[in-house]
């Protein structure tokens, strides 16, 4: 069998009827409620971050990032959604988009990406668990799940304890 030609690409206005109806049937209603969700409404997506993956013209994936601070840590990113299609799970298009996307924040000098998701899928892209309560979030997540990649060395380590989350600017 032939490998999928997929095409990753920035996300764009037109895209976002299909991405809402992606996080929908990936995430379902409850989504708004989580944390996560909480810190993206305080602050708009870095669009040169934000990109789709298509099969032909079919959408099949969507990753997008939000500028956050982390106490006075400034040009940091929350990751996620994460979302793919289940038909297209096991395809690598997760894995392209995670790709790219941390190439991109990497390029535009972001130091830092946190994100709420599961270390054994996303530590081979490099993220690790969160030291216990060097950040605090607007919400309630498991500990286990909050997860950092340093862009910049060392970019977590002078956090201290109980750093705060809040969203900002792009760059």
């Amino acid at each position: 069998m032939k490998p999928l030609a997929i095409s990753i690409a920035p996300e764009t206005h037109a895209d976002q009827s299909a991405i809402n109806a992606l996080h929908e049937r990936a995430f379902g209603p409850g989504r708004f409620a989580r944390t996560a969700s909480r810190i993206r409404e305080q602050a708009a997506l870095d669009p040169r971050l934000c990109f789709v993956a298509r099969v032909g013209t079919l959408l099949v994936g969507s990753i997008r990032l939000t500028p956050i601070s982390i106490g006075n840590l400034q040009h940091c990113l929350l990751l996620g959604p994460l979302a793919v299609e289940p038909a297209f799970d096991g395809k690598g298009i997760g894995s392209a988009l995670m790709n790219r996307s941390i190439d991109a924040a990497r390029a535009l000098g972001y130091q830092l990406v946190i994100l709420i998701g599961d270390e054994p899928y996303y530590g081979r892209f490099g993220f690790r668990r969160v030291p216990f309560e060097a950040i605090d979030l607007p919400g309630p997540v498991d500990p286990a799940r909050l997860l950092h990649l340093d862009l910049a060395e060392g970019a977590l380590a002078g956090l201290g304890r109980h750093a705060r989350v809040k969203g900002e600017a792009p760059l």
